[in-house]
């Protein structure tokens, strides 16, 4: 199955550029009520990592007796991440995906040359997965004990095995 089905594309996507700074951040991530955040260097398009509410906290607790204002001259790129949501490119197996979604909310995917083109949510594979498996649950037979033959194609579709 091609990951591009689950593709939210990046003009669909909220991001935050490398160089925006801590304000911007807050302000946005505070609006949308993220969590977190995928940086895209602004140049290149580029995927550079994640930024999530724990870095912001970490490093504000650490480095600044903040105010909002004092906030607009602190550049994003300055501020530590724990961990980066690991990227999948566009051409990569549905197994890839699926595993790099059981521990990110989001997972970015890039096209050859490393390029931002969108993510694909945890929540959305969850409701495809959710979705498929009702549907071969609806055509199992529980006097024979049997799925449909339509059943099984569409568990080996979702990249699932068939009991």
């Amino acid at each position: 199955m091609n990951i591009l089905f689950f593709l939210t594309p990046k003009d669909e996507v909220n991001y935050i550029y490398d160089t925006d700074t801590l304000r911007q951040v807050i302000e946005k991530m505070d609006a949308h009520r993220f969590s977190s955040v995928p940086i895209i260097n602004e140049a290149t398009g580029y995927y550079c990592g994640t930024l999530t509410e724990g870095d912001l906290l970490r490093e504000i607790k650490e480095h600044y007796d903040l105010s909002l204002k004092r906030a607009e001259d602190i550049p994003i790129s300055k501020v530590p991440r724990l961990r980066d949501y690991l990227p999948v490119r566009a051409d990569s197996d549905i197994e890839d995906l699926l595993s790099a979604a059981t521990s990110q909310n989001f997972v970015p995917v890039t096209d050859d040359s490393g390029a931002f083109i969108g993510i694909v949510t945890r929540k959305d594979l969850m409701q495809f997965l959710a979705k498929r498996y009702h549907q071969t649950e609806a055509e199992f037979n529980p006097q024979t004990g049997k799925r449909s033959t339509a059943a099984v194609k569409t568990l080996s579709y979702a990249g699932m095995q068939s009991h």
